[in-house]
């Protein structure tokens, strides 16, 4: 099937058809370890995801690319055949997400080469896995979809009981390194951006980092994800490859961007950090400095206080909990978990396109921040701190924002990682705060 852009009318000319059937386990890298694209990987909580080859693809670019893209998913899922037998678990998704920036935003050397302003994928092999439960999904389209879709179903189901899961292998190790800025360049911008906040031009700005990292081996990237899963199973670990180019972006990011569920609503602010302590004492003094800091917790505010008014025109009701610490491996944040009641249904991308991005990786207000963003920065953003995620046929997904996060070929990986810049931002301390930020991905590269 041809790849189908936002504003294209043909998904409902051509049939889609899903066939599953439930399996005794569900090796992932089976499905990821083949050269077809596009490829992704999802794991969130007791629930992941596997999935590969396209039956069909939805791109858009532009100012409506978030309507663009649930126009098309819409009309594709409207076309989708699915036995009523299939769970909902294995029911089928598109996966996907977007770019920071709207509209063409290449710098010199981006890596971002095969990366759409928006890009997602309905798969033709699926494997989910929740709790216990495997199920393996398979999508066909075309005239024979039904017969294709039964073959496909019967081939991978043989294939997958002969190919086990097996052990990742070691990190490729890494011969070169090259931040983009350098520190002092760093001490500049920052220092630029707190000018900006005392003259009441900016609140907050969120500015990135980039790493480019020389691998001594070729770099498996479903081996970093099995690694990940054990060294942060409470983050969402994605990984995407798109049908064009080498690329592949992924990450294990603790921060939800949004997942609705019918009319409930699920998102959080995340903003605020320091390190982990050596010791069950440190840690904890570490954290209660967090907690008691006057910068961290006026830059978590800002957060969380934007996001219920991005909410609220959507919702009955928005309720804003406690501020408390997450505790990663490397890492400790401040976080506040947002509950929102929506007043009538509402598709995941309307709720996507108005919460991103948030002020923990853009700024306020949102378009002086991303204006300064893309003055200072020296490098594309592309997908990094964009929506990364999934969608079913009811308009039910969740999306995480890309952090802690690269995107690498076979021997090359360009690492990302960003700091919320306020009025009292220390830019040295900022600096540490970002080096800390590429551990989880760099501890898998070293």
């Amino acid at each position: 099937m041809e790849p189908l852009r936002g504003d294209e009318t043909t998904v409902g000319e051509t049939t889609v058809v899903a066939r599953g059937c439930r399996l005794d386990d569900a090796p992932v890298r089976a499905v990821l370890e083949t050269d077809a694209r596009p490829r992704f990987f999802w794991a969130a909580g007791t629930e992941s995801i596997a999935a590969r080859g396209s039956a069909a693809t939805v791109t858009a670019d532009g100012q409506s690319r978030f309507d663009d893209v649930r126009t098309a998913l819409e009309a594709l899922f409207d076309d989708c055949s699915v036995p009523d037998s299939l769970p909902s678990v294995a029911r089928p998704r598109a996966f996907g997400g977007f770019a920071f920036h709207n509209g063409t935003y290449e710098k010199e050397h981006s890596p971002w080469d095969g990366f759409p302003s928006a890009a997602f994928f309905l798969p033709e092999i699926q494997i989910t896995k929740r709790d216990d439960d495997a199920w393996l999904t398979t999508v066909a389209t075309g005239s024979e979809a039904a017969t294709e879709a039964e073959t496909l179903l019967e081939e991978w189901r043989d294939r997958l009981v002969a190919d086990p899961e097996t052990e990742p292998g070691t990190p490729p190790g890494i011969s070169r390194q090259e931040r983009t800025p350098t520190q002092d360049g760093w001490r500049e911008q920052v220092a630029a951006a707190t000018e900006s906040i005392d003259r009441g031009d900016l609140q907050k700005v969120v500015l990135a980092q980039s790493l480019s990292a020389t691998l001594n081996a070729e770099l498996s990237v479903p081996d970093v994800m099995a690694r990940l899963s054990e060294t942060y199973p409470d983050c969402y670990r994605f990984m995407l490859s798109p049908d064009a180019g080498e690329g592949t972006f992924f990450g294990a990011t603790p921060e939800r961007l949004v997942s609705v569920r019918g009319r409930t609503v699920r998102t959080e602010a995340l903003a605020g950090s320091t390190g982990r302590g050596d010791t069950p004492a440190e840690d904890e003094w570490l954290a209660a400095e967090l907690l008691d800091s006057e910068k961290d917790r006026h830059e978590q505010k800002l957060v969380a206080d934007a996001i219920r008014d991005q909410l609220e025109p959507f919702a009955s009701t928005v309720r804003i909990g406690d501020r408390t610490i997450r505790r990663l491996a490397t890492v400790q944040h401040l976080r506040t978990s947002i509950t929102a009641e929506l007043d009538d249904d509402e598709h995941v991308l309307s709720l996507v396109e108005a919460l991103h991005p948030t002020p923990a990786v853009g700024g306020l207000p949102p378009d002086a921040a991303l204006r300064t963003i893309r003055e200072t920065e020296a490098f594309d953003r592309g997908w990094y701190a964009a929506p990364v995620g999934w969608v079913d046929a009811a308009g039910n997904g969740t999306f995480a924002v890309g952090l802690r996060s690269a995107v690498a070929t076979e021997r090359e990986a360009t690492l990302f990682a960003g700091a919320g810049i306020v009025a009292d931002s220390d830019p040295d301390r900022e600096w540490d705060e970002v080096q800390l930020k590429y551990r989880p991905i760099l501890d898998e590269l070293e």
